[in-house]
């Protein structure tokens, strides 16, 4: 094997609007970030062993690999996970990661592992086949039923724009952000989503497609045949959710930011009481950014139960918070 150095980089991602509906096929409107895992080092015949900078423990392992979830330390299982799905067109790497995404605040840390990682043991699918492969990996390693929003946006992020994602169709369509806006993101607590409700809300959802068939197709006036009313509160924030990414997407278009601000509050809203992911925390945290001159709105993102909240506010505004931008997708450095 070459000893010659090898570099990719993976971004973070932001959701802007459309939370707990990519497992239902529904609509999301992401954004990758400019904060990245990046992993560096060399290719080995069969052997993979990373280090990181946010863990002493090394994570090593022959290929092939049928057993990811035994892997330690855990965080390797993301890895183990992925190598696991590539199975033979996995090739060997030893290397160090490094990762500028805060762990635990719900912006696609694992994600960009999972991708990171698929890039240096040499894939070369498309952005859409990779998602899905760290997709599987996720689920196969470490438990969780995510839907495929992180990892495609990991994957196919276009810098200065969100993307309109179609979860059941895999159909991605840029969407320009407007020059006169920021996007703001405030850690507000760790949360674990593999020891959180998340599988759960999963569950609960397919209660609800049960009853009615697919939440991406349903209308409100369809719940109503729904008698469980904590499955009904799952479907009716999917549904209303949906809507408001489609409402959200125009109004970026169109440069109604005030509107799109409410879309937010509103998202935010559903989460809290209908769908429970959110927590007296961070709705204080919204309640407080949204009182803050120039904000047009915020919500908590990501799966939820702890985590971030985004903030969508006039360029020249002052909101605590780190300002993030849109970037392009998990690329080969060299």
């Amino acid at each position: 094997m070459s000893n010659k150095q090898l570099s990719f980089r993976s971004p973070g991602r932001v959701n802007l609007i459309g939370d707990h509906t990519d497992y239902t096929g529904g609509l999301v409107l992401p954004m990758a970030i400019d904060r990245y895992t990046t992993i560096n080092g060399t290719r080995t015949p069969s052997t993979v062993r990373l280090c990181s900078q946010n863990d002493p423990e090394p994570v090593e392992f022959e290929l092939p690999i049928s057993a990811p979830e035994k892997v330690t330390p855990n965080w390797g299982r993301y890895v183990a996970g992925v190598a696991a799905e590539m199975q033979n067109r996995a090739n060997g790497f030893d290397g160090e990661i490094s990762c500028t995404i805060p762990i635990g605040a719900g912006l696609s840390s694992s994600a960009a592992l999972e991708v990171a990682t698929a890039l240096a043991l040499g894939d070369t699918s498309t952005p859409v086949e990779r998602a899905k492969l760290c997709q599987r990996a996720e689920f196969r390693a470490v438990g969780v039923p995510c839907g495929i929003m992180d990892q495609l946006t990991v994957a196919s992020g276009v810098r200065d724009h969100a993307l309109l994602i179609d979860c059941h169709e895999l159909t991605i369509l840029p969407v320009q952000l407007p020059n006169d806006v920021k996007i703001v993101v405030q850690f507000i607590a760790e949360r674990k989503l593999v020891s959180s409700s998340y599988g759960e809300r999963v569950v609960q959802c397919a209660a609800a497609e049960k009853i009615i068939g697919p939440l991406r197709l349903a209308r409100l006036q369809s719940l109503a045949s729904i008698s469980d009313q904590t499955v009904f509160r799952r479907a009716r924030h999917v549904v209303s959710e949906n809507q408001r990414v489609r409402d959200f997407a125009t109004m970026l278009r169109t440069g109604d930011l005030k509107s799109a601000g409410q879309l937010m509050i509103e998202s935010h809203n559903s989460l809290d009481q209908d769908f429970q992911t959110s927590t007296p925390q961070m709705n204080s945290a919204v309640t407080t950014a949204i009182a803050q001159p120039g904000v047009f709105g915020a919500r908590m993102t990501g799966g939820g139960f702890g985590g971030c909240i985004v903030i969508l506010a006039d360029a020249t505004a002052k909101v605590d918070g780190w300002q993030v931008r849109a970037v392009n997708a998990a690329s080969q450095r060299d």
